[in-house]
């Protein structure tokens, strides 16, 4: 659950930008974001993740940017362009910081004794690498759709959902089929 609750900022962004506009809907998902921040740091049982902080940062820095005065309005396309490309870098940099992100949702779920055993690790390596190609799919389904202006968004939202989708599945059968992975990712 803790890493489903992870993408809620995104999700805030998603629906708030549809209703009110890309500088509300950036600030949703900062707010939503320094919200699970918080939830962290307070909480005994939790520590604060690299996901989170890099989607505060992200997050904050584009609402900062939107709101700049002067500053050029962006399309639905350019703006979600912007925020999978930083979701991406966030994922991609978790790995080569060595601390994969699902790694620190998976620890709040097993024993201890897990958190060492190479299985275990290596398996949420997998599961963060696959959530990467999912996001890169999605970075550039959002290419295509700021740069191809004739191409129909519909393309980019079946990508959109086939990558998460995807992503979601494999997740659940590395779960189900691997005695290491076991609650790794919840």
């Amino acid at each position: 659950m803790g890493i489903l609750l992870a993408f809620a900022p995104f999700l805030a962004f998603v629906v708030i930008e549809r209703t009110i506009g890309v500088p509300a809907g950036l600030a949703a998902g900062a707010i939503v974001s320094a919200l699970l921040l918080l939830r962290d740091m307070v909480s005994p049982k939790r520590k604060v993740k690299v996901l989170e902080i890099g989607t505060f940062i992200l997050f904050g820095g584009l609402t900062v940017i939107a709101l700049l005065p002067g500053a050029t309005e962006w399309s639905i396309a350019a703006v979600r362009l912007r925020v999978d490309t930083g979701l991406l870098l966030i994922v991609l940099a978790s790995i080569v910081m060595r601390r994969p992100f699902t790694l620190q949702y998976a620890r709040e779920e097993v024993s201890s004794d897990l958190w060492e055993n190479p299985g275990f690790v290596r398996t949420n390596y997998v599961i963060t690498a696959a959530w990467a190609a999912a996001f890169a799919v999605m970075v550039i389904a959002d290419i295509a759709l700021t740069y191809l202006p004739a191409l129909p968004r519909s393309v980019s939202i079946v990508a959109t959902v086939l990558a998460l989708a995807g992503a979601v599945k494999f997740t659940a059968g590395i779960q189900s089929g691997n005695v290491t992975s076991s609650r790794a990712v919840k």
